[in-house]
Formats: C-alpha cells, sequence, structure tokens
C-alpha cells in the first residue's frame, strides 16, 4: 500500500532512504568519469560570513567527496558587489575542469541573485539559479531545475503518490522553489495553485489541496486548519532556532491529522544535497565546458 493510500495515518516521509540511492548511482557514474579521465568538479561561490551558509556548504563539500566529486569553495567577501560576483561565475563557467556551480545565498546587500546567476553557464548551473534554466523549465525544454524543488517532486514520486489530476497547492512563489515546483507539477498533470502574500483567505485554499507545498520561510505557517485530512504535506521550511536546531514552516501537530507529512530536517534536505551531486555528473557526462 502507497503512502498516498494510507490516508489519515500520519506517515512521515522521510528522504534518507532515496537520497542514499541517488548517491548510490551517483558514486558509481563519478567513478566511470574519473576512470575516462573526466573526474566530476563542483564550485560552489560564497558571498557571506553567515554561518548557517557555511555549514551547509560544508555539508555539500563533504557529500560531494563521499561520492568522488571534488568540491571547491570560492569564497568572496561579503562586500563584494555585482561585478565581482559575475566575474567569479565567468571564470568558473569557462573552465573546463569544472562542471557544476552553485551560487549560494544570502549574497551581499544590493546584489540581485538573479542578475549574477545569468553569469553561470546553463550547462553547468546545477541548481537552476540563471534565469534562463527557469525559462527552459516553464517552457518544457531540458534543463537543471532548483535541486529544491525537484526534491519535491522526487519524494512525491519515490513514495507512488499520485499526481496526474491532483490538486496541488503551493504556498511560496519564490524562482527557487515555489515556482519551479509548480512547473514540475504541472508537467505531471496536477492542478496547480500557487499561493503568496496576497493570497486571499490562505486556509481556504489550502484545505482543499490534496497535495500541499510549503515553501516560505516562516515557522509553523501552516496549521490544522490549512490542511485536509487526506493531504499529503511536503514542507520545504528550513527555518533555524535559537538553539541551533531546524524547523519547517508546517506545524509538527500538523503530522497527525494528514496522510503524509515530510519531516524537518530529514525529509526534503538529503534529497536535494543528493540532487546537486547527481546534477553535477550529468553536466559532466554530457561534456559541459
Amino acid at each position: 500500500m502507497t503512502a498516498g493510500e494510507r490516508a489519515g495515518y500520519g506517515v512521515r516521509l522521510t528522504g534518507a532512504e532515496l537520497a542514499a540511492g541517488i548517491r548510490a548511482q551517483v558514486s558509481a557514474s563519478a567513478a566511470a568519469l574519473a576512470a575516462a579521465g573526466r573526474p566530476p568538479r563542483l564550485a560552489v561561490v560564497v558571498a557571506t560570513t553567515d554561518e548557517s551558509t557555511a555549514w551547509y556548504v560544508r555539508s555539500i563539500a563533504g557529500a560531494a567527496s563521499k561520492v568522488g566529486i571534488a568540491c571547491d569553495i570560492m569564497e568572496l567577501a561579503d562586500t563584494a558587489d555585482s561585478e565581482e560576483i559575475q566575474a567569479a561565475l565567468r571564470r568558473l563557467s569557462d573552465d573546463p575542469s569544472v562542471h557544476g556551480i552553485i551560487l549560494q545565498t544570502p549574497l551581499p546587500t544590493g546584489v540581485s541573485f538573479a542578475r549574477a546567476a545569468l553569469a553561470i553557464d546553463p550547462a553547468k548551473d546545477v541548481d537552476g539559479a540563471n534565469p534562463t534554466s527557469l525559462g527552459r523549465l516553464a517552457a518544457g525544454i531540458d534543463a537543471f531545475p532548483p535541486a529544491t524543488a525537484q526534491a519535491v517532486v522526487a519524494l512525491l514520486e519515490h513514495y507512488d503518490i499520485p499526481l496526474a489530476g491532483r490538486t496541488a497547492v503551493v504556498v511560496g512563489r519564490s524562482t527557487v522553489v515555489g515556482k519551479p515546483v509548480a512547473h514540475l507539477l504541472l508537467d505531471r498533470h496536477a492542478t496547480v495553485t500557487v499561493c503568496h502574500s496576497r493570497t486571499a483567505n490562505l486556509v481556504e485554499v489550502t484545505s482543499r489541496a490534496d497535495i500541499l507545498i510549503a515553501a516560505v520561510g516562516r515557522p509553523g505557517l501552516i496549521g490544522n486548519e490549512h490542511v485536509d485530512p487526506a493531504a499529503v504535506v511536503i514542507d520545504v521550511g528550513t527555518n533555524a532556532t535559537d538553539d541551533g536546531g531546524l524547523v519547517g514552516d508546517v506545524d509538527p501537530g500538523v503530522e497527525s491529522h494528514v496522510a503524509a507529512l515530510t519531516p524537518v530536517p530529514g525529509g526534503v534536505g538529503p534529497v536535494t544535497t543528493a540532487l546537486l551531486l547527481e546534477h553535477t555528473v550529468r553536466a559532466a557526462e554530457e561534456g559541459a565546458s
């Protein structure tokens, strides 16, 4: 019986098993590339002193190392301007030994993420940051989607949760999660509504969802009143707590009121990291240069 069929049982949609499977495939592909003289390499550009960002980047580098992907962290000053960041991204785009590029947020004050990301070669844009990648995704043309958005859909498919014909509601309209995940769900024939800060009566909209995706960055935004008991809820939120922990956008008490819910941490996050690595080996295999 699939998670989608066990309505009312509070199934936890953890990402560990799916992430492990992706990493195993990535490791095999990375080994084959290395044997062929093309070891995959990922570069992460950072222009912040934010400690939570530093922790996340270290976790990516550690995960990359375990599957045979070299990971270079390019640290720029937290006062870097747009030209400096774009110049770094162009150098990496022109470097044939680099196959994947990530522009990590937050960026210095005054620097537009979308404008800076235009300097990333779309063939190396493994986290779908370049607006060109989002445009290709919307048009149904092959591109690397943002890994977090793809992780949402990958988890739903891993647990055999039907998407075609289902009502999906996405809370959040960022170019990192909200908009791209809406396109990915549309591609799988779901009926999609995107909610945001101007949505009138959020409860009325979300409570009609078969699949509810929370991606806003507000702890506890989604409560029991927002969900249908048969809903599958994907919590993309990663909000730091004062004690160094993480909580999602969904109140933990919702778990006992819905068919299934992803935990935070341990749900979407592990799959996101694994997909970033998968995108990097794909870029290497496709000969990005």
